[in-house]
């Protein structure tokens, strides 16, 4: 059985695995990039995959950063009309959010299933990297899958009371900084 203290560990473990991912497909953007802009402009050359590998890099970026945004709460949303109702009727509104969320990610997590599987077995190759194309589209299967993680995990913490939104607060954030409360809770 899992004690707490393990199950701490995990998580750290997963967090970091996730930052440092986020973190290395940025650099290799920025890079990448940089590269190609004075190989371009200076010495009128440049890579003839640069332009694909962003592009797989954005998506991956963007799909990891899509789950982690969750997890962490930082997704912004109008959520006036949800505000004017007590706590316990947020945490609803928050859980009908999950749920559709949850909708959402599954029929995207089939249809991405279905998409990769086909192009291993069919076997097309990326226009201009060395690799099959399901390689870099795999990251529809795993941002998927990594959403429900996420998803689920914020409607425990709903169901539990530390957390009533999916959204991020800048008002709420903002205020707390100009009075000197930073670090208060969500």
């Amino acid at each position: 059985m899992e004690t707490r203290p393990e199950r701490r560990r995990l998580a750290a473990w997963v967090e970091a695995l996730e930052q440092t991912v986020i973190a290395v497909l940025f650099a290799a953007m920025v890079l990448v990039t940089f590269v190609q802009v004075v190989l371009r402009y200076l010495f009128n050359a440049g890579f003839l995959w640069a332009l694909e590998f962003t592009t797989f890099a954005f998506a991956w970026l963007v799909l990891f950063g899509v789950a982690y945004g969750v997890k962490h709460a930082v997704h912004l949303g109008v959520d006036a009309f949800v505000r004017l109702f007590p706590t316990p009727v947020q945490r609803i509104f928050a859980l009908l959010a999950v749920l559709a969320g949850l909708a959402y990610a599954g029929i995207m997590l089939a249809g991405a299933w279905e998409y990769v599987s086909k192009l291993y077995r069919i076997g097309i190759h990326a226009t201009d990297l060395p690799i099959p194309r399901w390689i870099p589209y795999s990251i529809l299967v795993v941002g998927m899958v990594l959403m429900i993680l996420r998803l689920l995990q914020a409607g425990f913490e709903i169901i539990q009371g530390r957390r009533t939104s999916l959204l991020a607060d800048e008002a709420r954030g903002t205020i707390r900084e100009l009075l000197g409360e930073e670090g208060q809770g969500r």
